[in-house]
């Protein structure tokens, strides 16, 4: 070992404070997290935030550097991953099959699917990160924001300057989202608006909600994802539902009509559209997967040689017998859980034996698979906008077509506990498909920072278990609260939780009858066609079409679209603007952090919000008008969304310039 790298080595990186400090603010941020997805069906990437918040607490310590920073949002940036498992959990509730989220049974979901997750994403690596010109948006900007506040970049002082600038925006924007979330509770501004119309024969509509969050994450993602969006926003308003609504408008009340054909029909061509994506994106794969794996082999043989000193620091990940070994362990406790469903469900005997050990090969073999499709998904377009929706329309059909099968040898009535099965083997590959996606996120980060792997993997872990540990509390405090749209306890407040209603429905469409194949295979059609034009746009333009952003705004209520699209405009409007000023990149890095913090703010208020609507058992606490003043209240919340975004923004570029300075 060369003094240089044994020097490496003993670098401050994984450290006791730094892993604590990561678990508090994971805790907060899958809070966060959870209430949006079930709010809006997207969730936000914590890595930047978890950074900024890093880097200030840890200032103080002459020994902190920019790799353990890195381990502080590797282990926070959890919370942006492992809480979509609500896209498919709440399913439960709905059908039904639970009344609320057990504790241990929830936690055991999460963390032993996240750990498995971890351990995929490891050769995955070699193949999506290291040897791949994926872009990886956020993990770029993760990068630059901890170069910038470590004085990686330029002096110590104009470092510190900036860091402070960031974290008074990321405070600032995230007070303003919570303070403007607080005055819609009041009801004296109003959430949204939507306006229908007749288009032809038909019904179409238009509308937005103001919700700064998902402004937010329309930063983040970016203009070809927003403009993807939005292309599926036309599709599904100004297209298919007013050619399904055509002729029904004279029986009933157009919103009403419009609203259930989009619901009951649309939604399910966006699944097809989905569906479609994610298997072209994983043909893509094959061959760099191939390559990545054969890379960590001939890696691990190199140190079965005696020769691991000789690999670069940052090419170091956990070794593949370790990885092998950990995912081989982790099947037990999963078999036991998978087997005390059952029994609880009352399969046991031969059956229940056939179907843990059909569900464990497909939980390894699946499990992979949209592993590797969400790495390359968050290495085009970012993790916020990962393509978990497509991934778990994909593994609740192959769960449930595989367990049609399985009916013939269980009791004619055994279909209700067929499908909360199918839920709950799917809820195990969407935790691994979560972190995998988040992992290699983070990988990309550390790549850039130069941080060593092995070290980021293992703080993953602690990540995955505080983020297992805090989700199924925040669950049931949700679900008492607001309850989930559909579930018997749904309120007239009731978290929309778009995800877990489709793919609750598809489950239940498959091994109880009643789904509309035809429908699906529209949509997977028009995903072979926005296949095509993206393709066509990939070979001779340096504009993308990303397929699976297009069926997202198929099937996300038109209202959850809208504002994404106008952030990544916003987004990227103000970007152009930044580049020709002399402090451009630190404008346009406070512009990420301006996002977050209004994620962050409003998302947290919501939390808060369910719990006092749980304590006060008041489904508006802090409403002061009634539904009379929706009227006025529109025209309050368009002003307040736009006054406040434009005074932000200002400021942002105000600190940008400062911390530039």
């Amino acid at each position: 070992m060369t003094d240089q790298t044994a020097t490496l080595d003993k670098r401050t990186e994984l450290t006791v404070r730094g892993l604590i400090l990561g678990v508090l603010i994971t805790l907060v941020f899958t809070a966060a997290n959870v209430y949006l997805g079930l709010r809006v069906g997207l969730t936000f990437a914590s890595s930047i935030p978890a950074a900024v918040i890093s880097m200030a607490v840890l200032r103080g310590f002459k020994s902190a550097t920019i790799w353990e920073n890195n381990i502080v949002q590797t282990v926070a940036s959890s919370a942006g991953s492992l809480s979509s498992i609500i896209f498919v959990l709440p399913g439960l509730v709905m059908i039904g099959w639970w009344s609320g989220f057990p504790f241990w049974t929830s936690f055991a979901v999460c963390a032993i699917g996240g750990i498995l997750g971890v351990m995929y994403s490891i050769p995955l690596r070699r193949a999506l990160v290291t040897t791949s010109d994926l872009p990886y948006p956020e993990g770029v900007a993760a990068a630059e924001v901890l170069k910038v506040g470590s004085g990686s970049r330029g002096t110590e002082k104009a470092a510190a300057a900036e860091g402070k600038a960031g974290l008074i925006v990321v405070t600032v924007s995230s007070l303003v989202a919570a303070g403007v979330a607080a005055l819609t509770a009041t009801r004296l501004a109003a959430a949204e608006f939507t306006k229908f119309f007749k288009v032809g024969a038909g019904a179409g509509a238009a509308g937005t909600s103001f919700s700064l969050a998902l402004f937010g994450a329309g930063h983040l993602v970016g203009i070809s994802v927003g403009l993807a969006m939005l292309a599926g926003l036309v599709i599904a308003w100004g297209v298919a539902t007013p050619i399904m609504t055509a002729g029904l408008l004279g029986t009933g009340d157009m919103a009403e009509i419009a609203t259930t054909v989009w619901r009951t029909k649309v939604r399910f061509m966006g699944a097809g559209a989905i569906g479609v994506a994610a298997l072209w994106t994983l043909g893509r794969l094959a061959a760099p997967l191939w390559t990545g794996l054969m890379s960590a082999l001939a890696a691990q043989a190199k140190r079965s040689a005696g020769q691991g000193a000789s690999l670069d620091i940052t090419e170091r990940d956990i070794p593949i017998g370790i990885v092998a070994t950990v995912s081989v362990l982790a099947l037990v406790p999963l078999a036991w859980l998978l087997w005390t469903f059952l029994q609880a469900g009352g399969v046991g005997g031969i059956g229940a034996i056939g179907l843990i050990a059909g569900s464990l090969v497909y939980i390894v073999v699946v499990g992979f698979l949209v592993a590797a499709i969400c790495g390359y998904m968050a290495g085009l377009i970012g993790s916020s906008n990962s393509p978990l929706s497509g991934i778990g329309i994909l593994a609740v059909l192959g769960a449930a077509l595989l367990l049609v099968l399985a009916r013939t040898t269980l009791a004619p009535d055994a279909g209700p506990v067929l499908v909360a099965f199918a839920l709950f083997a799917t809820a195990v590959v969407f935790a691994v498909a979560t972190i995998a996606n988040d992992n290699l996120q983070d990988l990309k980060t550390g790549q850039l920072v130069g941080a060593t792997p092995w070290k980021q993997q293992a703080a993953l872990v602690v990540g995955v278990i505080a983020g297992a540990l805090v989700i199924p509390p925040i669950l049931d405090l949700l679900n008492h609260a607001y309850g989930f749209a559909g579930a018997a306890n749904a309120t007239p407040d009731a978290l929309p939780a778009p995800q877990a209603t489709l793919i609750s429905a598809l489950a239940k469409g498959v091994l109880e009858g009643g789904l509309d194949w035809g429908l699906i295979g529209i949509g997977a059609l028009v995903g072979l066609g926005i296949v095509a034009v993206d393709e066509v746009l990939r070979m001779t333009t340096r504009f993308r079409l990303p397929p699976l952003a297009v069926g997202i705004g198929i099937y996300l209520p038109m209202t959850t679209t809208a504002p994404v699209v106008i952030g990544a405009v916003v987004g990227w409007a103000f970007d152009r603007w930044a580049d020709g000023r002399p402090a451009g990149e630190a404008i346009k890095r406070m512009g990420v952090l301006l996002a977050s913090g209004l994620i962050v703010g409003e998302s947290l208020f919501g939390v808060a919000l369910a719990g006092v609507i749980v304590a006060t058992n008041n489904q508006n606490p802090l409403a002061l008008v009634g539904e009379a003043f929706e009227g006025p209240g529109i025209l309050v919340g368009a002003g307040v969304f736009v006054a406040a975004l434009a005074l932000l923004y200002a400021f942002s570029a105000g600190q940008g310039k400062k911390g530039a300075a």
